[in-house]
């Protein structure tokens, strides 16, 4: 069993910029980021394969974000630009045992508890 722990969320004016970090315990291989709003359904922002070479993002979110991971440190980060109010919501880090690149919620098993990112306007 994978066991990730997110940080870095809070509260941040639009515009700003915000840095989400997750740590790893255990094998990972394709990881991503989600996030859910009050109310509404849980939906991918962002995944990255094991060594880092493709990347996918949520129409939403390209161009503003950007996911990367250091192995080394057994990390995943999100940085967060250009924050708009609408991206407030509780951000998942999730694993996935698969290698290929996925962005479906069905192939992440492990998930993180989650981290509050609330942007004011």
């Amino acid at each position: 069993q994978v066991q990730l722990v997110e940080s870095g969320g809070g509260l941040v004016q639009a515009g700003g910029s915000l840095r989400l970090s997750c740590a790893a315990s255990g094998r990972t291989f394709t990881m991503g980021w989600f996030r859910q709003a009050p109310g509404t359904e849980r939906e991918f922002v962002a995944a990255i394969t094991w060594i880092g070479d493709k990347t996918h993002y949520a129409d939403s979110v390209k161009g503003r974000f950007t996911i990367s991971r250091d192995n080394a440190k057994s990390t995943l980060y999100l940085h967060m630009n250009i924050l708009k109010t609408e991206d407030t919501a509780v951000y998942y880090c999730a694993a996935s045992a698969k290698v290929l690149l996925t962005t479906s919620e069905a192939d992440f098993a492990s998930w993180g508890q989650g981290t509050q990112v609330t942007v004011s306007s």
